[in-house]
């Protein structure tokens, strides 16, 4: 009797699953072929993303190449065109590349060209600091000491990840001014940073031999 019931059972469970598969077999199949399209769609992506990285890669070499051979121009050209067109990683170095060319033609527009990579939330943040402290550079080639100032002393700041090439262009160009108090005082910033990098160090505590050599002596 109990095999009957089992029978009976399955039976029921069979018509269940006919009944189902005839309501939502248009479903399902639509579901599986949409899983089967994803999934070829993300493997397409991948494959794209990872040609245009490629493509990218070489496309920068290739500026870079230019920028050695003297070829500024030209490099400049390739690399504004590989900014309007790479994958974001690439498209930022990209641009940051074509500013430092463009910084050695033409002072005022690296800066222009630094500071609109600062501004780009869309950049990372590493790179946009790298664009400031580059801009403080230019700024203080150019000569104006306000606007050298408003540039390189936030990058200077405790935590700031370029603040000891800061420290050490603040400090220069005190020493270069003969304001030995200042220069003294950034140099100094650099040589008590466990942080700061060895050979930055090593070369503010020159620095710093310098700006004694110049003060007169206490007492």
């Amino acid at each position: 009797m109990s095999d009957f019931f089992q029978e009976v059972d399955e039976e029921v469970r069979r018509e269940k699953a006919e009944l189902f598969w005839k309501k939502y077999q248009n479903v399902i199949i639509a579901l599986a072929a949409l899983i089967v399209l994803a999934t070829a769609g993300w493997r397409f992506y991948q494959f794209y993303q990872q040609r245009q990285a490629e493509e990218a890669g070489a496309a920068f070499e290739t500026a870079i190449t230019l920028t050695r051979e003297g070829k500024d121009a030209e490099a400049e050209k390739s690399l504004v065109e590989l900014a309007a067109r790479a994958p974001a990683g690439y498209r930022a170095v990209a641009r940051l590349r074509a500013a430092d060319i463009a910084a050695k033609r033409d002072a005022k527009a690296g800066l222009a060209a630094y500071d609109e990579i600062a501004a780009d939330g869309s950049v990372d943040a590493t790179l946009r600091d790298a664009a400031r402290m580059r801009a403080a550079y230019v700024a203080a080639d150019i000569g104006d000491a306000a606007d050298f100032a408003r540039r390189a002393e936030p990058l200077a700041a405790d935590g700031q990840p370029f603040r000891s090439s800061a420290r050490e262009l603040i400090g220069a160009k005190a020493l270069e001014a003969g304001d030995l108090d200042r220069a003294a005082k950034y140099l100094d910033m650099i040589v008590t940073d466990d942080g700061a990098p060895p050979a930055t160090r090593q070369r503010a505590d020159l620095l710093l031999g310098l700006v004694r050599s110049g003060k007169p002596s206490q007492g």
